[in-house]
């Protein structure tokens, strides 16, 4: 049985935030992205304004950063990486 390519797609919010990351910190941000390419539910899955949203938290040195993505079966879509601080409003400002 052949394993099915995951494709990943990142917002232009995402990509901004990633440019600001250190070198560990991007590297741990690498593992938590495979982690949620193997399994997409291991992030919490988000209600309200945020339906279909999963928020995976990881820790990058002594510091708990929050990945935002959404999936599907074929792909995953990071949508914005932070700190737990003004996340949820910043990620629910642009989500609409």
């Amino acid at each position: 049985m052949s394993k099915k390519k995951i494709k990943i797609f990142q917002t232009n919010l995402f990509s901004k935030k990633i440019k600001k990351l250190s070198k560990k910190q991007k590297a741990d941000l690498d593992k938590a992205v495979k982690e949620i390419v193997a399994d997409p539910q291991i992030g919490q899955d988000k209600r309200g304004d945020l339906l279909g949203v999963y928020v995976h938290k990881f820790k990058s040195s002594t510091q708990l950063l929050l990945l935002a993505y959404e999936w599907d079966e074929e792909s995953r879509t990071l949508l914005m990486i932070g700190l737990h601080e003004n996340f949820y409003r910043d990620l629910k400002k642009n989500k609409k």
